[in-house]
């Protein structure tokens, strides 16, 4: 070996001899960015041969980097491959869905729009209190009616139908609900209905507004006219006692079989209710049919004639005074 040769090789310089198929495993192991230095360089050395005793021009060097190069450029390849790692599992990452953040929606029309209001219950619980039914005079009477919301026919009426007539009458006369023209005008027994009634009542010399006051059991129509229930009877029940404590009649005559049956508090039917007399809060109570039925079925004309007539003797003797004998 020559001198300068030896020199060389002490200080790491001498050309360094590889096989021809060791260039292009580098580039594969280039391409590998999880390689690490240590094992790129057992490579290297690996592929070292046994004994470097053949020997070429110079130039061949040239072909081979030093070992201190390849040591100094895997670690900088490394490097920017592993950031290179780096930057895309932090894009990957930071395309998954943050289970932190908060969600796109907040789902608030989940919440009860109503739960921040008050109750109905609440809300007339905090309202001050109202006098009672019982001590309201007409006028204060009327208002509450038609301002009443006490069950849920208030939803779909039209008009509450409070009652006409005189308010110092002998006769009341009481029916059931109000129907779809009752609704519309505001008043009791309108229609064909209203015309046979104020027919039976010419016949016993009286007339509607003389000495006779209409009204209802319930003051607002059921939906199609059905009957009303009995929570709705008796939250409507307080209206009709007080006209009658104001009215103060001395005979009532219950028109139709619903009717009869509230204000007697019985289920027997208008047959066997009819041609006695029976009594609501201490006034004479004669049961008749409804005007509408009677529209509809003319033999039982006969029969309201005949309740009329003891409907007639029973204000008699309750102290009636027929017109042609008053002043």
């Amino acid at each position: 070996m020559a001198l300068h040769e030896s020199v060389l090789e002490e200080f790491g310089l001498a050309p360094l001899w590889v096989r021809r198929g060791l260039a292009a495993r580098e580039e594969a192991g280039q391409s590998d960015a999880l390689q690490s230095p240590r094992e790129h360089a057992d490579g290297v050395r690996r592929a070292e041969p046994a004994t470097q005793t053949s020997r070429e021009p110079l130039r061949a060097s040239a072909e081979v980097q030093p070992p201190q190069v390849q040591r100094e450029s895997t670690p900088r390849f490394d490097e920017t491959a592993a950031r290179r790692e780096t930057s895309e599992s932090q894009t990957d990452f930071s395309a998954s869905p943050t289970f932190d953040a908060p969600p796109e929606h907040d789902f608030a029309w989940f919440d009860d729009p109503t739960a921040s209001a008050p109750a109905p219950a609440e809300a007339r619980r905090d309202a001050p209190a109202l006098p009672s039914i019982h001590t309201l005079d007409w006028d204060a009477l009327a208002e509450r009616v038609a301002g009443c919301e006490a069950c849920r026919l208030c939803e779909k009426r039209t008009n509450t139908v409070f009652g006409v007539g005189d308010r110092e009458a002998d006769w009341m006369l009481i029916g059931e609900a109000p129907g779809e023209n009752e609704d519309r005008q505001g008043e009791p027994f309108v229609g064909q209905a209203g015309k046979l009634l104020d027919n039976m009542l010419h016949s016993l010399a009286l007339a509607r507004g003389t000495n006779v006051y209409i009204a209802n059991v319930i003051k607002c129509r059921p939906p199609g006219n059905r009957n009303p229930q009995p929570d709705e009877v008796a939250r409507c029940e307080p209206y009709l006692q007080r006209q009658v404590s104001l009215v103060k009649p001395k005979l009532i005559v219950a028109l139709g079989r619903f009717a009869a049956q509230s204000l007697l508090r019985t289920d027997a039917s208008i047959s066997s209710l009819r041609g006695r007399v029976h009594t609501y809060e201490g006034v004479p109570v004669i049961v008749t049919y409804h005007p509408a039925y009677l529209l509809r079925s003319l033999p039982d004309k006969a029969k309201a004639w005949a309740d009329l007539c003891l409907a007639r003797a029973t204000w008699l003797a309750n102290g009636g005074v027929p017109s042609n004998e008053s002043k």
